[in-house]
């Protein structure tokens, strides 16, 4: 009843007007109410506003608690199981779900390993954010291993980061009680989920991550955010979880205005990230986390690249290295627009995997270091022949004792056309030309999972790809694959082990990429790799005059070798990750395994 008429008497009030605009945080607070009914009244309000004249406000049903109650919720043990009036619930995690029947609200399977992943990193971010406050944190099933503690807050490269044996730091969490899952830590983790469906990401959060303070589930959609609610008396995280109607942008665009910047901002938007970019770089504290993902892939890849420059201030072209192209377009765009605002970013782990990719960055303060920005990003020549590629930096940094002196980069790196081929380059980027990865937190992620495998369902997928990603060469951009080397020449390809032995005996080095599965990312330069392919047809020879004069691989082959390659096959050239089996990359699991439909507007 009291709700009624604090309705009734803010609608006399002629205070309809920044309640239309309002979020539903900002509605609680001004009023002091719940959020279940500051949920409600903010839909009143946008129906009143909607309509001719405003509408009745104290015939309003606001008894929320009373329709969740009567909710054709039932309790399940796993997987996801029919309601009885409709619906479904599903379990994911430590999490319980309900979804309508009809397709209002948009939920994914698939990207379970983005949710087990994301619960796995802010995990040891949150540990990262507490030990320096001496507070210590407590995950279920987690085994006490002795693990690197490794200072991110100057950001910067791995010279930059100072470590201490882990041993110091437990001992001086000794004195204070670990955070456990579920608690209301004081000193914990603002997090922000900005576009949160059916708040499965958030309220796995809190039943997951230790550490945090509050969590922020917000959704433009009036259906969305009545799910989130319900959900939310579900899990009975309503403790640590609000609900939030409101447009993501205005609400981190008043959380800055109003200093309450968040430690975390997830988003994982229908599409493209892009019009939320700005925002969130403003939005997160200083060392914050922001947590990306990227579903546009076919314009991430090179099918739109005028599209792709619209949103990510970015060319895209197509290429074999195109998704790990793509994980580096995002960065720089990220990068572009933190420096907007004298912030530059430090990426923790970038990944591609099924039909997306998922940044995660920590967003810094520094105007010293943003000057050095430019010569972070560059441009890709990259030949359309043979596939030959060269990086171009748009600036460098000259040392001068402790004085840095910022230039304009020099080049082109290539001529008028491909030296091998005689075909034309095409321009890509800017792109991010510096490491995807700080090998010191994946590292601690990788371990974390390894010591706690019945944690997440997606375990085994999680220490396959964070061991390619260990795996990989950090200080060489892109990469070449096996087999459009072995067709540009027009012969039958070598083994993997033969290829990588061959350029290991050429005194170089080589790894794999988690986001291709035939990729030979190298150090060594165009010229050799073509040499190891001459000598590799020497050794199976194909038709020559068959091949077209103005073809690559009748160009390629008209040169003599320079380096004699050896094929034998050397110990180190298997990898560890593919030696142990672990699981790289996943065949899809089950038919239709990809993108789902957009949700319903509402």
């Amino acid at each position: 009843m009291k709700s009624k008429c604090l309705l009734w008497i803010w609608t006399l009030g002629g205070t309809l007007p920044p309640y239309r605009r309002a979020g539903t945080l900002q509605i609680q607070k001004a009023w002091n109410i719940s959020p279940l009914i500051a949920v409600k009244v903010r839909n009143i309000f946008v129906k009143a506003m909607d309509g001719d004249q405003p509408q009745c406000m104290e015939t309003a049903d606001l008894n929320l608690e009373q329709n969740v109650a009567q909710s054709p919720i039932v309790s399940t043990t796993g997987g996801s199981e029919a309601v009885k009036n409709g619906g479904t619930l599903v379990t994911e995690g430590k999490g319980k779900i309900f979804f309508p029947s009809a397709n209002e609200v948009f939920y994914n399977p698939v990207q379970e390993f983005n949710r087990d992943l994301t619960c796995a990193v802010l995990t040891e971010f949150v540990r990262l954010q507490l030990s320096s406050k001496g507070i210590s944190i407590a995950v279920p099933g987690e085994e006490n291993v002795s693990k690197v503690i490794v200072d991110l807050s100057k950001g910067g490269k791995d010279d930059d980061l100072e470590q201490t044996p882990g041993g110091d730091d437990q001992q001086d969490n000794e004195e204070h009680e670990a955070v456990k899952v579920g608690e209301v830590c004081q000193e914990g983790v603002r997090v922000l989920e900005a576009l949160a469906a059916s708040g499965l990401r958030s309220i796995r959060f809190a039943k997951e991550v230790p550490g945090l303070q509050r969590v922020v589930a917000n959704d433009l959609s009036a259906k969305a955010v009545e799910l989130i609610t319900k959900n939310i008396q579900l899990n009975d995280v309503g403790h640590l979880v609000t609900p939030s109607l409101s447009d993501a942008r205005m609400l981190m665009y008043q959380s800055k205005a109003d200093r309450d910047l968040f430690d975390v901002i997830d988003l994982d938007p229908y599409g493209s990230p892009s019009m939320f970019l700005d925002a969130a770089v403003q939005s997160v504290s200083d060392g914050g986390l922001l947590c990306v993902t990227c579903t546009d892939m076919a314009v991430m890849a090179g099918n739109s690249g005028e599209t792709c420059y619209s949103k990510y201030g970015s060319m895209s072209i197509k290429g074999k290295f195109c998704h790990e192209m793509a994980l580096r377009i995002i960065l720089h765009s990220i990068d572009l627009r933190a420096n907007c605002y004298q912030r530059y970013i430090v990426p923790l782990l970038s990944v591609s995997a099924d039909f997306y990719i998922r940044v995660f960055v920590r967003v810094f303060t520094g105007q010293a270091k943003v000057k050095a920005s430019a010569s972070k990003q560059a441009f890709v020549y990259n030949c359309v022949g043979c596939g030959s590629f060269h990086m171009q930096r748009l600036g460098k940094v000259a040392h001068n004792g402790n004085n840095f002196n910022y230039k304009a980069a020099c080049g082109p790196p290539v001529g008028p056309s491909c030296e091998y081929c005689q075909q034309r380059h095409q321009l890509g980027g800017p792109l991010w030309a510096e490491p995807l990865h700080n090998a010191d937190f994946v590292q601690r992620v990788l371990s974390a999972v390894g010591s706690n495998p019945a944690r997440f369902r997606t375990s085994q997928r999680i220490q396959g790809i964070l061991s390619m990603v260990m795996e990989e060469l950090s200080d060489v951009p892109l990469y070449y694959t096996l087999d459009h080397l072995s067709k540009t020449v027009r012969c039958s390809s070598p083994s993997l082990l033969q290829f990588r032995s061959a350029l290991l005996h050429a005194g170089y080095r080589v790894s794999l990429s988690h986001a291709c599965k035939n990729a030979i990312k190298t150090d060594a330069p165009p010229p050799v790799l073509w040499d190891i392919m001459r000598c590799w047809e020497k050794l199976n020879p194909v038709k020559r005059e068959r091949l077209s004069e103005s073809s690559p691989a009748a160009h390629i082959l008209s040169v003599e070798p320079k380096l004699q390659a050896s094929f034998t096959v050397r110990a180190d050239a298997n990898p560890s990750s593919r030696k142990q089996g672990l699981k790289r990359f996943q065949l899809n699991p089950e038919p239709f395994w990809g993108p789902k439909a957009r949700a319903k507007a509402g």
